[in-house]
């Protein structure tokens, strides 16, 4: 179920900072206590081939989302100890050396479960043990969160597991909610940073599709 216009659950987990050092991060209270957007970005799983490109894309525009205000976080359902390994992989081995945003280590996968973004596909139901199980790894999708600074999500998304993220588009979102923030306009189609909105009401649509 979307969580798009409601806060963030309210749940710890375990994170592996650039220093090494496994902490405890609450999403929502980093949003909240901070003031500050939060883009939290889950992937599937350390020491894959989408993976790092990913992780290394959003670390170089992680000085674009500082300029907005906005935390970046990334999550999969791998160990803090996996993490830390494979921040100590150098990028040419496939490593995320270099990265310096907190990683969620979600391995009890509370989280994950209760946004509803694990991959359900290779579960089944074992009659003989009254069991589910899982063929295969149980993890997350591409799954992609941005909050305001109280918390609420304004943009949730989720892509299969070939499929890479745009960086750029999440930089325009979070310019978007900025812009109806400060100006009270909404934003069109297409919209980028610097190019008009326009007001919630008929005459304001009349006059953007009449210039543009």
């Amino acid at each position: 179920m979307s969580i798009v216009g409601k806060k963030f659950p309210d749940l710890n987990v375990n994170a592996m900072n650039e220093m090494g050092d496994t902490i405890s991060v609450n999403v929502l209270k980093e949003a909240v206590d901070n003031k500050k957007k939060v883009l939290l970005f889950w992937y599937p799983k350390d020491f894959t081939f989408v993976c790092p490109t990913e992780l290394h894309a959003f670390q170089a525009a992680l000085p674009e989302f500082e300029k907005r205000n906005t935390i970046l976080i990334g999550a999969s359902c791998d160990t803090a100890e996996v993490h830390f390994a494979w921040l100590n992989t150098a990028k040419d081995e496939g490593g995320i050396e270099g990265v310096t945003y907190n990683l969620l280590a979600d391995s009890n996968r509370n989280l994950a479960r209760t946004l509803g973004i694990l991959d359900t596909t290779n579960e089944r139901y074992d009659e003989a043990t009254d069991t589910v199980l899982v063929d295969g790894d149980n993890v997350s999708f591409r799954a992609t969160y941005v909050l305001d600074e109280d918390g609420v999500v304004f943009h949730e998304g989720i892509n299969n597991m070939p499929i890479g993220r745009n960086v750029n588009e999440y930089l325009r979102i979070i310019d978007a909610l900025t812009h109806v923030q400060e100006k009270g306009e909404v934003c069109p189609a297409n919209w980028e940073e610097g190019k008009e909105a326009m007001n919630a009401d008929r005459k304001g649509v009349q006059s953007y599709l009449s210039n543009n």
